[in-house]
């Protein structure tokens, strides 16, 4: 049993390991988004912004959901351009789990806990055995509660 156990955590932290702020890399990954990934690891918001900016990949979820990422990040954030950016992934790819979760903290900084626990919601039937980006809006959803 203890074997079984292990093996099966072992696989889920393979399967669960993630990037911040969207998809996990692969080797095709474009510069632009190698970059902007870095950047954004490094919290150079605004460096991260210039380069998606220049980039202007406006048909990737992953480009918005950078995008939005970055401007909720930067001091002072840009919570209304990263609701858009973040809306604009979600049309592009309804199950991006970073788009998900980030706009889901998004809304329980705009004190929409509603708004928030409907993304949980979807996060939840887009990870079926769990995932990062759940656990991080699950707890963040937790913390918000505990403060009200």
């Amino acid at each position: 049993m203890k074997y079984l156990s292990f093996t099966f955590l072992l696989l889920m932290s393979l399967i669960g390991t993630s990037w911040a702020a969207d998809t996990a890399p692969t080797k095709s990954d474009p510069v632009w988004l190698t970059e902007a990934r870095t950047s954004v690891k490094s919290e150079k918001y605004e460096q991260a912004i210039k380069q998606l900016q220049a980039a202007n990949e406006t048909s990737s979820a992953d480009w918005n959901n950078l995008l939005g990422y970055s401007l909720r990040k930067k001091q002072p954030p840009d919570l209304v351009g990263a609701e858009k950016y973040y809306q604009a992934a979600l049309k592009i790819d309804p199950e991006h789990r970073g788009a998900l979760e980030y706009y889901g903290k998004l809304k329980l900084i705009n004190n929409d806990l509603p708004g928030a626990e409907a993304l949980l919601a979807r996060l939840d039937k887009v990870c079926t055995f769990g995932c990062e980006e759940y656990s991080d809006l699950k707890g963040a959803i937790q913390k918000y509660k505990s403060k009200k």
